[in-house]
């Protein structure tokens, strides 16, 4: 199979689909790599190395997804690149289709066979695809807070650990998975006073067990909810629905009520927010403010962090893109019913049902999809 790896486009995206060392495993295989000149800048991954990994450098995003067979990337395709398509091609990247009308649609018109690294499972439930970048997202998000709560940045002025003598600041952490451990974490080694809210009591039991004492774990209702975050400095929304668009946890009056200069980090964004106000923002414009809150919103936080990101995900990505290019992408799929929940679209068809309820498709069950 020719397996083409374009350079990412979005908004200070500097991630890319496939390392040197997965390209090598790719040629290794037998197959046939194409890589659009720089592709790998931000991961400090030069043209020569690709090449001595067996891809073949070219210099525009166009010949790739001309060439390519499989299109393998980290961020969901922009309107040119979607424009470039092909039926019968195959797109392996992060989708998250469910808030993203424009996106389905021109999926579902290319004919395409898109497969979602958000929702491809693992034998013990989890989503091995998406926890390396929830991990880096998780973290990331109590650095954006501590930013954003400085006062030149609008927040309340406050050091998250603060000092001894001064209270630190409440990081209060909506969702006990992979976001929420690692944002407390982050905010337990700062000194913050963490405050966990999940409605899965499994979870919390979890949770409790990782971090004893030092942070405090809530069982999330609409008083709870209410109570810690209109108590918060910090509010991280970590809460996922598989491939469904993120619940509104946080309403436009709650943020109304909030502390002025209190933060928001609505790592959910990815899939629409888990907070009524929050909108995608980007690593050049970052945050906002309603009501004297600000809003940090990055649809691509692990983005500024190239390196560390790319090769995570490749770790967990490589195994399944084998799977595809070496069996194809009909039988890979039929054949593993884990890599099977991440296909989301093929043929014209929708065949993930959280998206397809969600935006008004019908759904179509995979199997019946590629069988037909």
């Amino acid at each position: 199979m020719l397996v083409g790896i374009p350079k990412e486009i979005k908004n200070h995206e500097y991630r890319v689909g496939m390392t040197p060392t997965s390209v090598r495993e790719m040629t290794k295989h037998g197959h046939q790599v194409i890589v659009e000149t720089n592709a790998g800048e931000g991961i400090s991954a030069s043209d020569d190395q690709y090449r001595k990994s067996g891809a073949e450098i070219v210099d525009t995003a166009e010949e790739v997804f001309e060439r390519g067979e499989m299109i393998v990337k980290v961020k969901e395709p922009q309107a040119v690149e979607r424009a470039r398509l092909q039926e019968g091609q195959i797109l392996y990247a992060y989708l998250h289709l469910a808030p993203d009308p424009d996106q389905t649609r021109d999926l579902v018109n290319s004919g395409a066979t898109c497969v979602a690294y958000e929702t491809v499972t693992s034998p013990l439930g989890g989503l091995p695809l998406l926890a390396p970048m929830s991990k880096v997202a998780g973290r990331m998000s109590i650095q954006a807070g501590a930013y954003c709560l400085e006062h030149p940045h609008g927040g309340l002025g406050m050091l998250l650990g603060g000092v001894p003598g001064v209270d630190p600041a409440k990081v209060v952490i909506l969702g006990a998975g992979v976001v929420g451990n690692h944002a407390a974490h982050i905010a337990v080694g700062m000194g913050a006073d963490v405050w966990i809210l999940d409605i899965n009591s499994t979870a919390l039991e979890r949770h409790w067990h990782q971090f004893g004492r030092s942070t405090n774990t809530i069982f999330s209702t609409s008083d709870s909810l209410e109570k810690h975050v209109l108590e918060a400095d910090l509010v991280i929304g970590g809460v996922l629905i598989p491939g469904a668009e993120a619940p509104k946890l946080v309403t436009a009056e709650m943020v109304k009520n909030m502390k002025h200069g209190a933060v928001i980090v609505d790592v959910a964004i990815d899939q629409g927010g888990c907070c009524e106000t929050s909108h995608p923002t980007t690593h050049a414009e970052p945050t906002y403010e309603v009501d004297n809150v600000v809003h940090y919103c990055v649809a691509n936080m692990p983005g500024g962090v190239p390196k560390t990101s790319t090769y995570a995900l490749n770790n967990v990505t490589l195994a399944f893109a084998l799977k595809l290019a070496d069996q194809g992408a009909r039988q890979a799929l039929l054949d593993d019913g884990h890599l099977r929940d991440g296909l989301n679209v093929h043929q014209g068809k929708i065949t993930y049902k959280p998206v397809a309820d969600d935006l008004g498709y019908d759904y179509v069950d995979p199997v019946k999809a590629l069988s037909s």
